[in-house]
């Protein structure tokens, strides 16, 4: 077996560095996550050989030296690879898993730091973490204070509005844009079947399926998710500061979040663009609404590759490792 190390080990004498393994990292989020870590100088990251990537044994051997595994695969996969490192016992080491495999499983810390206030306690002390969905991370991080406040009940009829750019939809959607051949806008998931509305409803605490309808965008990243409400229609007739304060109040102190005022150059101009987090691990959460027609539209803005896929990762990956915020 050939393993490779993008950090030199420590001196000697020194505390030795958390070291981490990228299983599947050839795709876009494996891809992104090897990105990102290059700037990690606090850990170690071990690889194994292009012809051994799908040799178990070689790959167990690796997994018994490393101190957690990023899962950047296929569901079926990652599934199998997770059964490998149960079958290891103590000697296994954390997960953290980029599929949609884990993401509603009960044993399975979801990994959306921000979720509640001890939430970030919850991946820090756990060995299996579930990476968010990109979709579900803008919609549940709207949706969630308010329902846990009490404004919009658990039942309430949601739609849940989203684009994105085409990076996050796979290799094969990823060249249909690149070589013009896709068309410039287009909604999908119209067979109401979604892979990450259970997430979304789980984490959002709804008891009512949401109905949700994502599309994608001729560009490359960057993501806006929307949830418009009838706010006459809620008990207690909430108005927009309502919300607004609903959601500052639950990330206030967020290094990643940002709740914006409800005057905002956005809510003047009546417009809002999806790429302005591109390359961050940011998420900046909007309240337009309009008292004379008790109409709210809550928006979530991030990058669909950064804290909505491999900026996550990596932020769950320090939580895991015990390292600092950064």
């Amino acid at each position: 077996m050939t393993i490779t190390e993008t950090h030199k080990p420590a001196a000697a004498g020194a505390a030795k560095k958390p070291s981490v393994f990228v299983d599947g990292a050839s795709g876009t989020t494996g891809l992104g996550i090897q990105e990102r870590l290059r700037g990690q100088s606090e850990i170690t990251v071990k690889a194994i050989a292009e012809d051994k990537r799908k040799d178990a044994g070689a790959k167990r051997a690796l997994m018994e030296e490393v101190d957690l595994v990023i899962l950047c695969l296929p569901d079926d996969a990652a599934k199998e690879t997770v059964a490998l490192i149960d079958s290891m016992g103590a000697s296994g080491p954390k997960v953290l898993d980029a599929s949609t495999a884990y993401r509603v499983a009960p044993d399975w810390a979801y990994g959306f730091a921000e979720l509640a206030p001890d939430q970030a306690d919850k991946i820090k002390a756990a060995k299996k973490v579930s990476n968010p969905g990109c979709y579900p991370t803008g919609a549940i991080a709207l949706l969630r204070p308010v329902v846990d406040a009490g404004l919009v009940p658990a039942d309430t009829p949601i739609a849940v509005n989203a684009v994105s750019g085409y990076s996050g939809g796979g290799k094969s959607m990823i060249a249909s844009f690149e070589d013009s051949t896709a068309p410039a806008f287009e909604l999908y998931g119209l067979g109401f079947e979604h892979k990450h509305v259970p997430e979304m409803q789980l984490y959002s605490k709804l008891t009512r399926r949401p109905i949700f309808i994502p599309s994608v965008g001729n560009y490359r990243q960057g993501m806006l998710v929307s949830v418009p409400l009838q706010l006459d229609a809620l008990p207690g007739k909430p108005s927009g500061a309502d919300l607004q304060a609903a959601l500052a109040k639950r990330y206030a102190g967020s290094s990643y979040v940002s709740v914006m005022p409800l005057q905002n150059e956005a809510a003047k101009s009546g417009r809002i663009e999806p790429e302005a987090l591109n390359e961050t691990n940011k998420l900046e959460l909007y309240v337009f609404a309009s008292d004379k027609h008790h109409q709210a539209v809550m928006v979530a803005r991030l990058d669909n590759l950064g804290k909505g896929a491999s900026g996550a990762a990596v932020q769950n990956m320090r939580l895991m490792l015990g390292l600092p915020e950064k």
